[in-house]
């Protein structure tokens, strides 16, 4: 009985050893395996932080609809990359560097900025943001401003070229006239031949007897009188072609009137110079779209006109401003005169006939003016009007040319009487004076008939007043 008692014991201790082992086993195994698990958890851990640094769970679960189709053999993140650099390359354009997103973004927005600078330059209707005007719609502008630009030059190309058909029509017509004129003076120096000859002839008459002079007078009177009659004759004959000339020339302008109206001859006058972009009823201040950046001055005065109607001929304003503020792309101006039943509104244009945004234009001053409307005539009128034009950045010359762009006339000089012996006796300057006077009126007169053949724009003194917006200054101290 012992025996087998042993080997019972025996037995159950190899099974306790070999649950032992395999429980160390077991051990071991779940030891490695909570090792790596943690691994694993940590790993994926790691990776749904780096997940949700590139996007949280909604933006992954619509990374279709915010991406868009991805891409064969690459991921959302490199599609999306690809879409940047493709749209970068459309502002930049040209090779992108191997960059990031970042820099590649920030260099989009840089050009993209600078890109509108440069196209307010082009586009000065209106004040661009770049935060929100986009380049499409600059690039429809532009593109606009173009077409406008092509059709004005096709306008100016054309005109330029019936200008030169008249000017060479003018040009045959004027070497007409001097060889009329070189014709007529042939004819002058044969009649001075032919009196110079008359005059020996009657000479060599004087000497003679009184029967030979009677009958030489008799015989050059029957000449003369032939002639006369054939004089008379050619001069009918003249008279005649002159009418049917005239008339073929009369029916040739008129013609040409109905076919294409004459231009405009004061077209400049009526260019608007800016427009009322602000108005402060309760300050009296109005801000306009103009500034320092177009030359603009303080001290400088506009006339106002209705923005949804042209510039009358009259210049008849609706207001009168004058500029006391600058920046660089805009001004302020106080409202020195303004009608109360037509108020200044937003969008109102402002003109200056002195003052222009791109050239210096010429002016001719002749005449006569009362500057500060008191009934006398200023002596030194002409000289303070140059100065204010000037001031303005215009200029003023002396003698009237293609050039010109304004003719501004004050009333005819005035010429005194004539002197007479006893004027000249009370006073020996009285003959220049009245020679200088009629010297004035001559010159006068040769500017207006200049412009008026050049086709160029003359202004009365008190029209002018109105389209430089300057007649409610006359009385302020400091007036031209």
């Amino acid at each position: 009985m012992p025996a087998p008692k042993r080997q019972q014991s025996s037995s159950m201790l190899y099974t306790l050893i070999g649950f032992v082992g395999l429980f160390i086993v077991a051990t071991a195994l779940a030891v490695v395996l909570y090792v790596k698990f943690e691994d694993q958890r940590r790993i994926a851990q790691e990776s749904q932080r780096n997940l949700e640094e590139l996007a949280n769970s909604a933006e992954w679960r619509n990374r279709g609809q915010i991406i868009g189709t991805r891409q064969s053999r690459t991921t959302y993140l490199g599609t999306m990359i690809a879409y940047i650099d493709n749209l970068t390359s459309l502002i930049i354009g040209g090779p992108l560097e191997d960059t990031s997103a970042e820099v590649k973004s920030r260099d989009a927005d840089a050009q993209a900025k600078d890109a509108l600078n440069q196209a307010q330059i082009y586009i000065d209707t209106e004040v661009i943001d770049p935060n929100t005007t986009g380049l499409v719609d600059i690039v429809s502008k532009l593109r606009a401003k173009l077409d406008n630009t092509t059709n004005e030059k096709a306008a100016l190309e054309k005109e330029l070229s019936e200008l030169r058909l008249r000017f060479e029509d003018a040009m045959v017509i004027s070497n007409e006239k001097e060889r009329e004129l070189a014709a007529e003076k042939e004819k002058y120096h044969q009649q001075a031949i032919e009196i110079t000859q008359k005059y020996n002839e009657l000479k060599s008459l004087m000497e003679q007897t009184s029967d030979e002079r009677a009958q030489t007078l008799k015989a050059q009177l029957d000449e003369t009188r032939a002639n006369l009659r054939e004089l008379n004759q050619e001069l009918l004959r003249t008279q005649a072609e002159l009418k049917m000339a005239q008339s073929r020339m009369r029916h040739a302008l008129e013609q040409m009137r109905q076919t294409e109206p004459l231009p405009e001859r004061e077209a400049a006058a009526f260019k608007p110079d800016g427009k009322i972009i602000l108005v402060d009823d309760q300050t009296g201040v109005v801000h306009l779209n103009i500034g320092s950046d177009q030359h603009v001055y303080q001290g400088l005065t506009f006339s106002v006109y209705d923005g949804s109607a042209p510039i009358p001929k009259d210049g008849k304003a609706k207001a009168k401003i004058e500029v006391f503020a600058i920046a660089k792309n805009f001004s302020a101006a106080r409202i020195v005169h303004s009608e109360k039943k037509n108020p200044i509104a937003v969008d109102d244009i402002i003109a200056n006939l002195v003052w222009d945004i791109d050239k210096a234009n010429l002016f001719v001053v002749a005449g006569e003016f009362d500057l500060d409307t008191n009934g006398i005539i200023n002596a030194d009128a002409i000289d303070r009007i140059r100065t204010m034009i000037e001031q303005w950045g215009g200029k003023v010359i002396n003698t009237i040319s293609v050039e010109t762009d304004f003719v501004i006339l004050g009333k005819p000089p005035r010429v005194p009487p004539e002197p007479s012996f006893e004027d000249l006796e009370l006073d020996p300057l009285a003959r220049d004076k009245y020679e200088a006077a009629l010297d004035k009126l001559d010159s006068y007169k040769e500017i207006q008939n200049k412009a008026q053949a050049l086709w160029i724009p003359v202004f009365k003194y008190e029209r002018f007043l109105e389209f430089i917006g300057y007649e409610g200054q006359l009385t302020a101290s400091g007036a031209f």
